[in-house]
């Protein structure tokens, strides 16, 4: 991990829109490396879609609910001098999930292969335990082999992937190009229920198993490589990043809304917002989804940055309903996913903008994270759902879509949790405009999406990204690393327009 880069304290200040996990990331590196920092965000508070509804029981996680790739947030903080676990009480998950099937089958799957491999065994037979270990190899070598030059670059390196390939023939069997996801996982598995379990994986970017590349297996390996609670709540891990920033030197505006940045000769010169305040400034980074840009949302000054997300197909968003209450029925886990029987029709109905009424439920029991739930517990739920591209007028929200599921499943809640009102993919919209309802930015589906996400470079002097819709993609680690992208090219392009010595510097990011 390269040191932080340092620079005189006078040098012009760097304006953030948004404090999402990306930019929070980038004000405390930029912070660190003695950048004045300003961030503007339109919400009360840090984390973007890491944030937190309130229940009975205290504030509930509405986004996501755990740290994989620890390794990530340990490099920033060490960036920084510090130490991740002297901020923030981490407690490690052995147990990555449990899964429920309508027939009553249940299976666990752990951090650790061997444990896996026996809970496999022992829920459909020697072979299907040897074809996890198969699978589980076959994944390993394809993360390591994309980490450095996909998602570990600054930028993507096609040049580097097929350099990869040439060198090592068996990387390409394994990627299986052409092929998809849902259709590496039927070859490699008799049972379709651990077809199901590891398909699940391309919802973590916003995808369907039967349209995402068979690449993305090697997602399974992000949490394999091991599951971190936070104590409190993962806004916690956004705050932490707020405090670094804030201790050194950099400002946050709460209930504060960009409404255009202003660009000059194709440089960026200022910005304004609520109000019509205007302030100078020549290094903007947007830590939002880049489609706001492309729809004007920003100013026409840079309408044209990042134009194909305006018109690229979106990922997937979510129905989420947050709530405490003690629940009553099968031992929950920290983690867990109760199926449909058949993913395939929901995958389908998505597809043409529409639910099901029986979806497979992500169900995260947040006080189980340390051992004994208390007795008002609280629970994050989560179905898939559509972007408004796919469902411009959305539904009214049918009652019978989450309680009446799980209770089929003998999973009920007292107090009995009737027809609720989630967050929905229209809520999601407004909460973060220009992105469609859509979580994850664009959609994953296809062999070369990856290269054509935008990245923290555009062709705006002055203007970067960050952001879980910008490379190297959605997910809390994937979001930080975009904001360690983005405040090493910030850095950069000042020393090299700077009329001082140049500052000698590191090579690129490794997260190894």
């Amino acid at each position: 991990m390269p040191d932080p880069i340092s620079l005189p304290e006078k040098a012009a200040p760097v304006v953030i829109i948004g404090a999402g996990i990306g930019g929070l990331v980038a004000a405390a590196l930029l912070a660190g490396a003695g950048r004045r920092v300003r961030v503007l965000e339109r919400h009360a508070g840090p984390g973007g879609k890491m944030r937190t509804l309130p229940s009975s029981a205290g504030p509930v996680d509405a986004g996501p609910t755990v740290l994989t790739l620890r390794r990530v947030f340990d490099a920033v903080f060490e960036a920084l001098g510090e130490r991740l676990d002297d901020h923030l009480t981490l407690v490690r998950q052995p147990r990555l999930a449990r899964h429920f099937w309508p027939d009553g089958a249940t299976l666990d799957l752990f951090e650790d292969t061997d444990r896996s491999a026996e809970a496999i065994h022992a829920f459909a037979g020697s072979r299907a335990a040897r074809q996890f270990r198969a699978f589980d190899r076959r994944t390993r070598a394809l993360f390591d082999a994309f980490d450095a030059p996909v998602m570990s670059a600054a930028r993507p390196s096609l040049p580097q992937v097929i350099r990869k390939l040439l060198a090592a023939p068996r990387l390409m069997r394994d990627m299986a190009p052409g092929r998809t996801l849902a259709g590496l996982l039927d070859d490699a598995f008799d049972d379709p229920r651990l077809a199901q379990v590891f398909g699940r994986y391309a919802t973590y970017v916003g995808g369907s198993p039967y349209h995402s590349p068979a690449l993305l297996a090697l997602i399974w390996q992000a949490e394999a490589s091991g599951v971190w609670a936070v104590r409190g709540g993962m806004h916690r891990l956004a705050r932490a990043l707020e405090a670094l920033a804030r201790a050194r030197g950099a400002q946050f505006d709460y209930g504060t809304e960009a409404r255009r940045i202003e660009v000059r000769e194709n440089r960026v010169t200022g910005l304004t917002f609520d109000g019509g305040t205007r302030i100078a400034a020549e290094t903007v980074l947007f830590n939002g989804d880049p489609r706001a840009l492309a729809s004007g949302l920003l100013g026409p000054d840079v309408a044209l940055v990042a134009a194909r997300t305006k018109t690229a197909p979106r990922s997937l968003s979510a129905d989420v309903w947050t709530f405490a209450a003690a629940p009553q029925g099968p031992d929950l886990a920290y983690h867990n996913v109760f199926f449909r029987a058949d993913p395939k029709p929901e995958f389908d109905a998505l597809d043409r903008g529409s639910r099901l009424p029986d979806p497979t439920l992500y169900v995260c029991a947040m006080d189980r994270a340390s051992g004994a739930a208390p007795p008002l517990e609280r629970f994050e739920i989560i179905a898939n759902a559509p972007p408004l591209t796919l469902m411009p007028q959305e539904p009214s929200q049918c009652p019978d879509r989450c309680f009446p599921t799980l209770s089929r499943f003998g999973l009920r809640f007292d107090p009995q949790q009737g027809p609720a009102r989630p967050t929905t993919p229209q809520g999601f919209e407004t909460l973060f405009p220009g992105s469609a309802g859509s979580l994850y930015g664009q959609s994953p589906h296809g062999m070369m999406a990856a290269f054509h996400r935008p990245t923290a470079h555009t062709a705006i002097k002055g203007l970067f990204l960050a952001g879980g819709g910008t490379h190297p993609g959605a997910g809390v680690p994937m979001a930080a690393l975009s904001g360690r992208h983005a405040a090493e090219a910030i850095l950069q392009r000042r020393i090299s327009t700077s009329p001082s010595r140049r500052m000698a510097t590191h090579g690129g990011t490794s997260t190894a």
